[in-house]
């Protein structure tokens, strides 16, 4: 897939470098299994000089035009295939969230859903729950792991891309 989504990231790269300064991808500390910090990949979609913040608390006004547009068609996430690759992420599960979100991590470390490799896309973003509700976020994320099947993945997946 990273192949395959190679030339999709690579004009997104160039557009990202044409309309702001710094770089197209950008790696930041996420929360993995068993409570390991790495380094997720994302294309940049905020400005450069924007505080590393979870994405609900950061302002409006920090998406770049071309990030809007990038966020909304889930561009963004491609390089967290590289993640995939090596292990650290999966294609579907919880979604990583900072060091700093002490209170998610918390309530998932209760719920026993560090215990799964995070994702790319989740139950909790086709439902439309963010970080920004920590237990509601840890429970949907638990709710998942229990029903967790291949078909419950492929719905996930298409869900991303057409959600209603």
């Amino acid at each position: 897939m990273l192949a395959a989504t190679s030339p999709i990231m690579l004009i997104a790269m160039l557009a990202i470098k044409a309309t702001s300064p710094g770089p197209a991808i950008f790696s930041q500390p996420r929360v993995g299994r068993a409570g390991s910090v790495f380094a997720c990949h994302k294309l940049r979609t905020m400005h450069r000089d924007t505080p590393s913040l979870p994405t609900h608390e950061a302002p409006a006004s920090s998406v770049t035009g071309v990030g809007k547009l990038l966020r909304r068609t889930k561009i963004d996430e491609l390089p967290q295939l590289w993640n995939v690759l090596k292990g650290e992420m999966s294609l579907v599960g919880p979604r990583p969230c900072l060091p700093t979100q002490t209170d998610l991590i918390g309530h998932r470390q209760r719920l026993g859903v560090l215990a799964a490799l995070p994702g790319i896309t989740g139950l909790a973003q086709i439902k439309g729950i963010d970080m920004s509700d920590p237990k509601l976020c840890a429970e949907t994320d638990a709710a998942y792991l229990k029903a967790a099947s291949i078909g419950l993945d492929v719905k996930i997946l298409i869900g991303t891309f057409y959600r209603a």
